[in-house]
């Protein structure tokens, strides 16, 4: 069970991180970015809007992504966001340092060897 004390709670510049990595299957508006964030981490992280639009904006104003108006699926117009070549590149690159910080946290956090016998 998550602590709903501590749900959400995120390292900073994890959001860029991951609204990239959303992106890289195709355009989203805000809400489906939160959304699907939200859902695949299994709700353990919360997207709240104070915090989504400045990263979007960050993000694009970095050239990682752009932006551009169409058509929701309620009819409504809403801006949508793309990946750009750069933001692609920039992902692979953190990816390997999220992957890194990942196994270096574990070999710390992990039992000493007196425990595991």
């Amino acid at each position: 069970m998550v602590d709903k004390s501590r749900r959400g709670d995120m390292l900073q510049g994890t959001l860029d991180v991951l609204v990239l990595k959303t992106l890289i299957s195709g355009p989203a508006h805000g809400h489906t970015i939160a959304h699907v964030i939200e859902r695949g981490s299994e709700d353990v992280l919360q997207v709240e809007h104070g915090s989504l639009y400045p990263a979007l904006h960050r993000l694009e104003d970095r050239g990682l992504i752009a932006s551009f108006w169409g058509t929701s699926e309620n009819n409504r117009k809403a801006k949508y966001y793309r990946i750009t070549p750069t933001g692609r590149k920039h992902l692979v690159k953190e990816r390997g340092r999220w992957e890194a910080l990942v196994q270096a946290v574990a070999r710390v956090l992990g039992p000493p060897k007196e425990e595991c016998e």
